[in-house]
């Protein structure tokens, strides 16, 4: 089955220009060994977990919820819906994903996988190498995200175990409260992925993602490889 599938990776690539949620530092490599000096090479990485293309588990922003070595493995691979905002979005960073353009979403293309993960595509993966476009930086964090009603539709009504989105969060930028992550996603259990990209490249509906994510003790988040398998 797999054999048969395209494989599209979701991920920004990681390194010291990766933009970051601002005042939070960039990630940072030391070289340790090298093959010319000890035979073979090894560096030294430093990172926020929440760097890049990255993973947030439940107790990123809900105390007493899963971290990230707490989710099961079969919630890290599961049946994806794409709904693409991105004409909405186009010179508007304070746009949302309403209600009304989910339910527009599924009498397009249909019902939105129960259990599935469903990401948000805006458009914003174009700035990604600019914080100032990106991000909103040095000003106000101005960038799309979910809305509070489209949110709950999707893990009260649909049971989505997971959201995604091309941007720095899940709420929108100008959000200060956090709706979705503090009230709506993590108190259930939902996953995030933060900071995807290649959306564009994905159906719809018929696409499962894979998430590679660290296994880490206690960790609130994780950078994240994010593959796409399309039929």
């Amino acid at each position: 089955m797999i054999a048969n599938m395209r494989v599209i990776d979701l991920t920004q690539p990681l390194h010291s220009g990766t933009v970051m949620w601002p005042g939070a530092p960039a990630p940072t490599a030391e070289t340790i060994l090298t093959v010319a000096h000890d035979g073979f090479y090894n560096r030294k990485i430093s990172f926020m977990e929440h760097s890049g293309t990255h993973f947030d588990a439940p107790c990123h922003m809900v105390e007493g919820t899963q971290s990230v070595d707490q989710i099961d493995a079969d919630r890290l691979v599961r049946p994806l819906a794409v709904i693409d905002i991105s004409d909405a979005c186009a010179g508007n960073p304070d746009a949302i994903l309403t209600l009304e353009q989910v339910h527009a979403f599924e009498a397009r293309h249909g019902r939105i996988p129960d259990g599935g993960a469903v990401f948000l595509r805006t458009g914003w993966e174009e700035f990604n190498t600019d914080p100032a476009r990106y991000a909103g930086a040095p000003g106000p964090l101005r960038f799309p995200g979910f809305g509070p009603d489209a949110a709950r539709f999707l893990v009260q009504e649909r049971g989505a175990v997971g959201l995604g989105v091309d941007t720095l969060g899940i709420d929108p930028g100008v959000a200060t409260d956090f709706v979705v992550h503090r009230q709506i996603s993590h108190p259930r259990g939902v996953w995030h992925l933060e900071g995807l990209m290649n959306l564009s490249q994905l159906p719809p509906l018929g696409a499962w993602v894979v998430v590679g994510v660290l296994k880490l003790v206690d960790g609130s988040g994780s950078p994240a490889r994010v593959l796409a398998l399309v039929p």
